[in-house]
């Protein structure tokens, strides 16, 4: 073990994690007055007259040791010295040797962590005067005899707390009730967003300290610790805040009155994790034993347990859409259509993995151009699961007639994580009339199959063709009223 040189900075504050050796204390001295040059008395309150019936004043309170706040036990011993050297001891038992009943336990680790540092005169009389009160207990009424030597006298509680002043009173039984509400052992545990959570994009993550009887634990400060991801607020949650929670790697928060305590993360990788540390009561006090045995021990709970619970969540993968244009007479793939790729309501853009829309520079859905050899293009790295659309944004060359602008041709469905979604716009090709008219000239009449693909030099050729005809048809019609 190790002394922690950083006393609680407040009221009803807890100490640091588990490599903070938190130390409580509680001294009664015998003989002249305890603050003598050789000790130095905390912060308590003094009973006079003492219980050994001497004149003598009790001290109800703490003592600093090398320049620590610590209490101690063993009643009536000698109060330790600012210079004691103290060692590791074993677990606490009572005056009289015998083990302590595990909710008594229980709740010196409680009052120890939470108020081992206190400020308060009085909170620090009525801690001292409980650990008395359960660790010096006398077993008869024999034990209480003031004739008996420090060794062997019993602690005289109901004395004690009448002499001591109204507000350590109060705060006695303050104590006493809330360490029987909050005792340990306490657990933690963390709770991950519902749902997908997805790169960049903040969700709620909670964190829960119970007590042993299941119910939260307040005002408990938890470290948390975020991989691959930075815990703060949400910005767009903070807005008009002054002072919004910045994201960082590691915050320290503490429980609301429920016990909980809730933080943004935001991803950054893959596996998002969260860590919670914190320090919780000791199942058992330990003491810390004086070189010299004819003084008070030092109580402590032996580096207060820590407590550490952690979630972790898979991001999101992306997914993307495979969008194939085909003719719908032919089935076969049409090149150069335009298509916007929007949410299910086809007029907003869908999502990147992101989580930002996907938007052109005019502001509106992005639009993707399909490939002149196969009609097919493919979106990649968008946010899954998500409903989106497919519209095309104008009809290319040749599919004009059937398209209705307040109806244009389109194809949804719902991308999945790491999947591809496979859609199919098709388009209804422009009829090419089967006869020709030129006029008085000859009619030509062209006949065969109609191409479904996109094709700039076949429709030119068969332009030619089409005027070819008409002029051979005038020079021969000429040739004849010649004749």
């Amino acid at each position: 073990m190790r002394w922690s040189t950083r006393p609680r900075a407040g009221r009803r504050a807890l100490t640091g994690l588990v490599a903070a050796t938190l130390l409580g204390a509680l001294s009664i001295t015998t003989g002249a007055p305890a603050a003598s040059a050789a000790s130095r008395e905390g912060i308590g309150h003094a009973v006079e007259p003492g219980q050994d019936g001497t004149g003598s004043r009790n001290w109800l309170g703490s003592y600093v040791v090398g320049g620590q706040q610590v209490f101690c036990v063993s009643f009536q011993l000698k109060a330790p010295d600012t210079d004691e050297k103290y060692k590791p001891g074993d677990e606490l038992l009572t005056k009289w040797g015998t083990k302590l009943p595990s909710g008594q336990a229980a709740d010196i680790s409680y009052l120890l962590l939470r108020y081992g540092g206190t400020k308060d005169p009085d909170e620090a009389a009525a801690l001292a005067h409980l650990l008395h009160s359960w660790t010096s207990a006398p077993r008869t009424p024999a034990d209480l005899d003031p004739s008996l030597p420090a060794a062997k006298l019993g602690y005289d509680a109901p004395y004690h707390l009448t002499h001591l002043p109204a507000g350590a009173q109060a705060a006695v039984g303050k104590l006493r009730t809330e360490a029987e509400a909050g005792r340990g052992p306490w657990t933690a545990s963390v709770t991950t967003p519902e749902g997908e959570q997805h790169l960049g994009e903040p969700a709620a993550w909670t964190v829960t300290v119970k007590n042993a009887k299941g119910k939260g634990v307040p005002d408990v400060p938890v470290k948390l610790t975020a991989t691959a991801a930075t815990a703060g607020e949400d910005p767009a949650a903070t807005a008009g805040n002054s002072s919004p929670q910045a994201a960082a790697k590691d915050v320290t928060l503490k429980t609301g009155a429920d016990g909980t305590v809730q933080v943004k993360l935001t991803p950054t990788g893959e596996r998002p994790k969260l860590v919670a540390s914190l320090a919780a009561p000791a199942d058992r006090p330990y003491v810390r034993a004086p070189v010299d045995t004819a003084k008070q021990r030092v109580v402590s709970t032996g580096g207060e347990k820590e407590l550490t619970a952690q979630g972790v969540v898979s991001v999101a993968k992306p997914g993307q859409v495979k969008v194939t244009k085909t003719d719908a007479t032919t089935g076969k793939g049409v090149g150069g259509a335009v298509l916007r790729i929007t949410g299910k309501d086809k007029a907003t853009a869908a999502l990147g993995q992101d989580g930002k829309p996907l938007t052109g520079a005019d502001g509106k859905p992005a639009v993707v151009t399909t490939d002149g050899t196969t009609g097919g293009v493919t979106v990649e790295n968008l946010r899954a699961p998500q409903e989106i659309c497919v519209v095309e944004a104008g009809p290319p060359p040749g599919y004009t007639n059937a398209y209705d602008p307040k109806n244009p041709p389109s194809a949804c469905g719902t991308v999945k994580p790491g999947e591809t979604l496979a859609l199919t716009v098709v388009n209804k090709p422009n009829e090419v009339p089967r006869a020709i008219p030129a006029g008085d000239a000859p009619v030509v009449r062209a006949r065969g199959v109609v191409e479904t693909s996109y094709s700039t030099p076949g429709l030119a050729g068969l332009g030619l063709l089409v005027l070819l005809g008409a002029g051979l048809a005038g020079f021969a019609a000429r040739r004849a009223s010649r004749r």
